[in-house]
């Protein structure tokens, strides 16, 4: 009977997979105008630019966030900071600025170009690139003293560039292009792309393995330098603005309509988290694993210390109990928090998950192994419509599932 029931769950989880999730807070940008892109040498310090020269810094990990004076009245398209003095800001029409008190003042650098620059990233303190509409390319070797156009052999609009040391880096832009050097930028080659739709952000964790984001929701993927690009399965068609990960399994994108998505398995399967917004998200920047900040239209600002996820909270009683046991959970119907207790006679690998009526994974509370005691999860559902969810128990062979009522 038991393998009977435990054969029924286990059809309940295969039948799907995605959900939203919680733990994105607004954070208050004092500006309604478009933020572009978002920048963090640490926890706490940290710059977004934007609309009408818009840039803002936080000290406190945005906890406030205070105007700077850039000196322009035009678009600010990414920023990128080297450490927490020296940073460089790009925007429309060749503008490149750069400052090296923290932001205090920023002062305008000679481009050479009247070109839209997309996005800059630099590899050390004097070596970096910009990239912007019509294939443009500029590097420098003087900490931006003087600007070189390179050749990219491409008139399409350029939106993301990322090195991973002086000599190899990738560009992406639109109509599905992906370029890559190995030789500071001196040659741009074109690489295979699945995809003729735009691209507007690329990432790499090593010299092998990286992603780039664009249209429709596209994700695509490379484990061998961009020699092959994979598609991946995002299950949103919002256009994907940005794509960041902390290492080669952890990762978000953020997109159209406040999305957000999520993966812990490198890209295998990517998870819809709940931003609360509808504003498009145009940059996500993180500082590990838990901490960081997605910017976007109406000067938005989210920040999140989860990662992205649910809070929950875990408690254990000291007594040991005699019977695996999972109860119903208090109060039922809740809004938006419960308390599910359950408890272990022996230590177990324990499993404790939340999935919808139709079998969508909605959210893994507890993942590990456990002592034998009492347990007590408070879950929070904020960003979940009212219904029916079920939570299910597995722990050793023992699998138990309740219902329960979320009414808004």
């Amino acid at each position: 009977m038991k393998r009977m029931a435990k054969v029924f769950v286990l059809i309940l989880i295969l039948s799907v997979s995605v959900s939203a999730q919680d733990g994105w807070v607004p954070q208050t940008s004092g500006t309604s105008n478009r933020l572009e892109s978002v920048y963090f040498t640490d926890a706490s310090t940290g710059w977004t630019v934007g609309e009408l020269g818009n840039i803002l810094k936080t000290t406190n990990g945005g906890a406030s966030w205070i105007p700077q004076t850039s000196g322009i009245s035009g678009y600010l398209n990414s920023v990128y900071f080297i450490d927490a003095n020296t940073g460089w800001a790009v925007g429309e029409s060749g503008t490149i600025l750069k400052t090296t008190n923290g932001g205090m003042n920023w002062n305008s650098q000679t481009s050479g170009a009247s070109q839209w620059l997309s996005c800059v990233y630099f590899t050390d303190a004097n070596t970096g690139w910009t990239i912007g509409s019509g294939g443009a390319i500029l590097k420098t070797t003087d900490s931006g003293t003087n600007w070189i156009s390179q050749t990219s052999g491409t008139s399409d609009f350029l939106m993301s560039v990322y090195f991973i040391d002086t000599n190899t880096g990738w560009a992406v832009g639109s109509g599905g292009t992906i370029f890559k050097t190995s030789d500071g930028g001196t040659n741009w080659v074109p690489q295979a792309s699945p995809t003729s739709g735009w691209l507007y952000s690329v990432y790499f964790i090593d010299a092998n393995t990286g992603w780039a984001v664009g249209g429709g929701g596209a994700i695509l993927k490379t484990t061998d330098g961009g020699t092959n690009w994979i598609s991946q399965t995002s299950g949103t068609s919002n256009d994907l603005y940005s794509v960041y990960f902390t290492d080669s399994n952890t990762g978000w994108a953020v997109g159209g309509g406040g999305a957000i998505l999520k993966t812990t398995d490198g890209g295998t399967n990517w998870i819809l988290q709940t931003s609360g917004t509808s504003n498009s998200l145009y940059s996500a920047y993180f500082t590990n694993s838990n901490t960081g900040w997605t910017v976007g239209y109406g000067g938005t600002i989210l920040k999140t210390t989860t990662g992205g996820e649910t809070s929950v909270e875990e408690s254990q009683d000291s007594g040991i109990p005699k019977v695996f046991a999972l109860n119903q959970n208090y109060p039922n119907p809740f809004n938006p928090s419960t308390t599910i207790r359950f408890q272990l006679p022996r230590a177990s690998t324990v499993s404790l998950k939340v999935y919808d009526l139709l079998g969508k994974e909605i959210e893994t509370l507890v993942n590990g192994q456990r002592a034998a005691g009492e347990y007590e999860i408070r879950w929070t559902a904020e960003g979940l419509p009212s219904g029916i969810y079920v939570y299910q128990l597995e722990a050793g062979d023992f699998v138990e599932t309740k219902k329960f009522i979320l009414q808004k």
